[in-house]
């Protein structure tokens, strides 16, 4: 015999009803058909404010490059595994290889001279590169130089390989919602060729000849939103300047940054406004040496990590202290509070599911000590 994959714990408190034989009898009832009663659950189905089984993390890029470089000896990169893609496993998410119930943030590594094959898939991914360079990525045949600094994108659906053209291994941080895609069952993928069909080594892609120029459209797709941001490639040196220029108005006495000594951009698609991917959003923050951010709130899971410099993060009851490359995991509504250290600033990248949120109006932040209540992002209501 079965046993039902449903089990009733007759509960004790407030508006329950009392423990008898003739209940347990219409518990046992209600296994065998597969039904919940919703006055045993409630309090875990609808908290008083969200409260994710997910943990706040830390992974520290000292501990996690070794790793992938031991991987690089050991594992092959082709069909089969595909990628040598190593993912971050959230202690409270029971094993899964997913940073948050939603995000998954992984190293990837190629050696010397290596191909990752083609393929696609309908998750949105993108790659960020905290050290390193001479692999280009090749999205749907164009070839896009991935270097230090630089945000990249392969929404979901695109063909993609990776190929190192370089004498030196290189790793980075890939970026998928895969979590959320097989929560939905929603996934499709597709094997491409072996190998990238361009290995040119352009400077600049096709993508960002056409759409990489501040404020200026093509009329050739004037007009014509895209779900995804057509630029392949945010370049380190257009964001450095956009950080920089935030903390000098600043200092001159002008507005700009996102709290004192806090600077802060967000990735956007230029079809739209909007972010970058429908289900991700990516921003880069830098601190000025000392500065300490208020505690924050959001409802809703990101992925950090640090480009440049040193400081402490504390999210939730968790403090770390964070240098290059380290990387964290914020829970939905866990207060987070970032110090960058005295002697240096400290340069962060995020990425975080909140266009998911928007798009269910369910967006909610609440920043600590501030006269005002939760505020709904953008879009979002109460």
């Amino acid at each position: 015999m079965t046993t039902a994959p449903v089990r009733i714990t007759a509960a004790e408190g407030p508006g329950q009803p009392e423990r008898t034989p003739e209940l347990e009898e219409l518990y046992r009832g209600f296994e065998s058909e597969l039904l919940v009663p919703l006055w045993t659950e409630i309090g875990d189905l609808m908290p008083h404010e969200p409260n994710s089984r997910a943990q706040a993390h830390a992974w520290r890029w000292r501990n996690l490059l070794p790793l992938a470089e031991r991987a690089g000896r050991l594992v092959p990169v082709g069909r089969g595994g595909e990628r040598r893609a190593i993912a971050l496993a959230n202690p409270g998410l029971g094993g899964a290889p997913f940073a948050t119930p939603t995000l998954w943030a992984a190293i990837q590594y190629l050696g010397p001279r290596e191909d990752a094959p083609v393929h696609r898939h309908t998750q949105h991914a993108f790659r960020f590169v905290v050290e390193g360079e001479g692999v280009w990525t090749v999205v749907d045949g164009d070839p896009v130089a991935m270097r230090r600094g630089d945000f990249l994108l392969t929404p979901g659906w695109h063909f993609h390989g990776h190929h190192n053209r370089s004498d030196a291994p290189m790793a980075w941080l890939d970026g998928l919602d895969i979590p959320l895609s097989h929560y939905t069952g929603s996934t499709f993928f597709e094997f491409g060729p072996d190998e990238v069909g361009d290995r040119t080594a352009p400077a600049r892609s096709r993508s960002e000849q056409l759409w990489s120029h501040p404020g200026l459209t093509p009329v050739s797709a004037a007009g014509t939103p895209r779900p995804s941001s057509p630029i392949a490639a945010y370049r380190w040196e257009h964001t450095d300047r956009a950080l920089d220029d935030q903390l000098a108005l600043e200092r001159d006495g002008f507005a700009g940054v996102l709290e004192p000594g806090h600077a802060a951009v967000r990735f956007t698609n230029p079809t739209t406004g909007g972010d970058v991917m429908p289900t991700i959003r990516a921003e880069f923050h830098r601190l000025r040496a000392g500065t300490v951010t208020a505690t924050r709130r959001e409802v809703g899971s990101s992925v950090y990590q640090v480009f440049d410099g040193a400081g402490t993060v504390r999210v939730g009851e968790r403090e770390w202290t964070v240098a290059h490359g380290d990387l964290f995991a914020v829970p939905s509504w866990q207060p987070l509070t970032v110090a960058a250290a005295g002697g240096e600033g400290l340069d962060l990248f995020r990425f975080s599911d909140t266009p998911v949120f928007d798009r269910l109006h369910q967006s909610r932040v609440h920043i600590e000590d501030t006269p005002v209540e939760d505020i709904p992002s953008e879009g979002a209501a109460r």
